[in-house]
């Protein structure tokens, strides 16, 4: 079954004052619709791989996460997600018993636990990133710079309004997608 379509966008103003931006509820609600259909539609470009791979989102999530920063230590990644504990242990759990991810302690600190994607786990979570990398793209190309640049701006404020600890745009690391 297709996804609902989003509700029709009003088209924008233009002349005196379009900068000045006059949002009413309902452009509020579009907004919160357009964000959750959004997040659907792209998690679903991965649900059938990952179905074949009996995992789940939260271990995409997972393996992202230290695809974007190997060596990053589970106290970390559990901030990072924003997941409790349980969830992110038991998660961890099969990706190392699938030998997906592997852990080593940290040598300036033995009571840490550093992840890092063994070479199965990049081949999938690599495989899994184009599939949602090829649609982003073509979406991208179709917006254009402006929008997307509009875009970020709007993702990255989304990020910097929350209140969770941790979590900061601006404290995003630049992507590493290099082999440890």
């Amino acid at each position: 079954m297709a996804p609902p379509r989003p509700p029709p966008i009003r088209t924008a103003p233009t002349g005196a004052g379009v900068e000045l931006l006059f949002l009413r509820d309902e452009d509020m609600r579009q907004a919160q619709d357009l964000l959750m259909l959004a997040c659907r539609a792209f998690n679903a470009l991965i649900d059938e791989e990952l179905q074949a791979l009996g995992l789940g989102h939260a271990h995409y999530r997972i393996m992202q996460a230290i695809a974007l920063q190997p060596g990053l230590a589970v106290g970390g990644l559990l901030g990072l997600l924003g997941i409790t504990k349980q969830s992110l242990n038991r998660a961890l759990g099969e990706l190392l018993a699938l030998g997906l991810l592997r852990q080593q302690t940290a040598p300036q600190d033995r009571r840490r636990r550093q992840l890092y994607l063994t070479t199965r786990g990049m081949e999938i979570e690599n495989r899994l990133f184009s599939l949602q990398r090829d649609v982003l793209l073509r979406v991208y190309r179709n917006a254009g710079g402006k929008a997307v640049d509009g875009f970020r701006r709007v993702m990255r404020g989304l990020i910097d309004e929350s209140d969770g600890p941790g979590l900061s745009a601006g404290a995003l690391p630049p992507p590493d997608r290099s082999t440890p």
